[in-house]
């Protein structure tokens, strides 16, 4: 780890967010890393919350890192390649978290023999709660699926999966955070309903949600056996579960993550 640099092209929030994991979690120091980014605001945002250093030339982040970490839009992603492409050599490992844009794509505009993992992250990693799937392209060794292991850890969870399921991870765990904000927010709105302040309802709902996932993490039992812990014979929660169920709630959830899953299918076939 003392040999560790980590090089990002594009210094935005996910960018800045994974920076940050890593130095809090002692993987690297702030020396160790570097960004890239068109923008002048970007760069110095990114120097500021890190204590890295910066650079407009993403040539000079191959130059300086063995770790290249691709943090661009996904539109961005293979005219970046490409212009890097004459830099990468044999100590590279790149790590992608361009949505969308799969392994061959990333393999294809690249050396032959590049070491390539795709990642899909998501967005409560600015807060180091992530949950993360990562794909090893056909070059990238098993000590390369370790490190990128380690380093998404630093911000969360972080599981390994064949690429073939990096779109059910793009619709769980990708998409999953805004499905969970609307039920925080239903939450507090059945809390003011029954009569408490929008800013306590809030706060309540919020710290439920958490809790609860807690529980399940922390506990390793069945969410199904958890519920039941909570739920007395003949009390106030079954009447509610009994709701949520004549409301569906199950059956849609599921059918929005496979919408969702289906749906970053085709933008990657595009």
């Amino acid at each position: 780890m003392a040999q560790l640099q980590i090089g990002f092209l594009g210094a935005g929030k996910m960018a800045t967010a994974l920076a940050q994991g890593f130095i809090r979690a002692n993987i690297v120091s702030g020396k160790q890393v570097i960004a890239s980014a068109r923008s002048e605001t970007t760069r110095k945002q990114f120097a500021k919350a890190t204590g890295g250093k910066i650079s407009a030339n993403n040539a000079e982040v191959l130059k300086a890192a063995n770790v290249v970490i691709l943090g661009v839009k996904p539109d961005q992603a293979i005219p970046v390649l490409t212009e890097i492409s004459g830099a990468v050599t044999k100590k590279h490992l790149l790590i992608s978290i361009a949505a969308g844009v799969t392994l061959a794509k990333l393999e294809n505009n690249l050396p032959t023999g590049a070491r390539v993992i795709r990642v899909m992250p998501n967005t409560p990693s600015l807060v180091g709660a992530g949950a993360a799937g990562f794909a090893l392209g056909k070059n990238a060794t098993a000590a390369d699926g370790e490190l990128a292991k380690k380093l998404l850890s630093a911000v969360g969870l972080a599981v390994q999966v064949k690429e073939s399921l990096l779109d059910a991870v793009r619709g769980l765990s990708g998409s999953g955070p805004a499905y969970v904000y609307q039920f925080i927010e239903a939450l507090s709105d059945g809390g003011v309903a029954a009569g408490l302040p929008r800013d306590i309802a809030t706060k309540l709902a919020a710290q439920t949600v958490l809790g609860g996932a807690k529980m399940v993490l922390e506990t390793g039992l069945h969410p199904g056996a958890l519920k039941d812990q909570v739920t007395s014979p003949g009390g106030t929660t079954i009447e509610g579960i009994h709701e949520l169920e004549k409301g569906k709630l199950r059956a849609t959830v599921m059918s929005a993550v496979r919408a969702s899953a289906e749906k970053a299918k085709k933008l990657g076939q595009g």
